[in-house]
């Protein structure tokens, strides 16, 4: 999955924190304050963005109201999971992640890995001949990798 571009990625931004779909004038308009951009140039990006298949459009009147498909912290996660699987080695890329997170994040990272290890046992008590959710092994238990004090290798 690639990043956005700089215009692309300010654009989401504004359709991510929208309560509702937003049309090219309203994406405009919220850009406004920090770029002066033609109205052609907003709706060449969203129309790019929705081709690409980030955005859904619905008809709005005369015009089309953009939504996107995916949330941003859906995105973010698939960004992160793509540079992960990038890594030569990717348990000790994890470690210098974890290790680079500050105590909060690391809090985090505890408490959704809690969320998936509860969802896992959750499934494996509800479909007793198979996971629900078959995922490789890592051979590290969930509470083993939320640590507070993370060691390489």
């Amino acid at each position: 999955m690639r990043s956005f571009g700089e215009l692309e990625e300010q654009v989401m931004f504004q359709l991510w924190a929208a309560d509702r779909p937003l049309r090219v004038r309203d994406v405009r308009r919220l850009l406004a304050p920090e770029r002066t951009l033609a109205h052609t140039t907003v709706m060449t990006v969203l129309d790019k963005l929705y081709r690409k298949g980030w955005l859904r459009r619905e008809a709005a009147g005369r015009a089309y109201a953009y939504a996107p498909l995916m949330s941003r912290d859906s995105y973010t996660a698939a960004l992160m999971h793509d540079a992960w699987s990038l890594a030569a080695g990717p348990a000790t890329a994890l470690v210098y992640f974890i290790e680079a997170m500050n105590p909060e994040q690391q809090a985090a990272l505890r408490d959704a890995l809690r969320v998936v290890s509860l969802g896992r046992e959750s499934a494996d008590r509800d479909h007793p001949e198979g996971r629900l959710h078959d995922r490789p092994e890592t051979g590290a238990e969930p509470e083993d990798l939320g640590q507070d004090e993370p060691r390489a290798g």
